[in-house]
C-alpha cells in the first residue's frame, strides 16, 4: 500500500515521508481515543504506543509532538471546534472528537500541512475508524475550521469570528 514511487530519490522520500505521516496520524488517532477513555497520563501512552507498535516506517517526531501539543492544549482546540460542530462537544464520538483535534490542532498550528491535507486526512481517519457517514460530518466541520483558520491559503478575504 505505499506510495513510494520508482523516480526519481526525491519523489520516492516525499512519498515515503508522506506515509509515515499517515502512520503517524493513524496511531495518534487511537493515542488520543486511549487518552480520552481511559485517562491515562500522555506518557504512559506514548510509551505503550513505541512499545507495542512497529514504529520504524511512522514520522515518530510528528506522532510524539502532536500527542503532547494535541493533550496539552485540549481546552483551546475545544473552543475552536465547538462553533464549527453546532452542538454540544460532549456528544460527539470520542473518534470523530479525537479527528477533529487532530484537524483543528493541524489547521491552527502546522501551517506546513495544507489545509486540503489536513481535510482528506480526517477523512480517511474517520472512514478507517470510525461510524458509517462520520466522513460527511468531519469534511463538514473542518472546511468550516479551514475557512476560519487558513483563509489567506484559501484565498478568501479575512472574516470576523462571530
Amino acid at each position: 500500500m505505499s506510495e513510494e514511487k520508482e523516480t526519481s530519490g526525491g519523489a520516492s522520500k516525499k512519498a515515503s515521508m508522506v506515509d509515515q505521516r499517515r502512520r503517524a496520524r493513524r496511531l495518534l488517532i487511537q493515542a488520543l481515543y486511549q487518552w480520552q477513555m481511559a485517562s491515562s497520563p500522555v506518557s504512559q501512552i506514548e510509551a505503550e504506543f513505541r512499545v507495542d507498535n512497529d514504529m520504524t516506517k511512522v514520522d515518530v517526531a510528528y506522532f510524539s509532538e502532536l500527542l503532547r501539543a494535541i493533550t496539552a492544549r485540549i481546552g483551546d482546540l475545544d473552543k475552536l471546534i465547538e462553533p464549527a460542530i453546532q452542538r454540544d462537544i460532549k456528544v460527539i464520538d470520542p473518534i470523530e472528537l479525537a479527528i477533529l483535534r487532530l484537524g483543528a490542532f493541524e489547521m491552527k498550528e502546522r501551517l506546513d500541512v495544507p489545509y486540503r491535507v489536513v481535510i482528506n486526512e480526517g477523512v480517511e481517519l474517520v472512514k478507517r475508524f470510525g461510524g458509517t457517514d462520520g466522513h460527511r460530518f468531519i469534511n463538514s466541520v473542518l472546511d468550516r475550521l479551514a475557512s476560519e483558520l487558513r483563509q489567506v491559503e484559501i484565498g478568501q478575504a479575512p472574516q470576523r469570528r462571530r
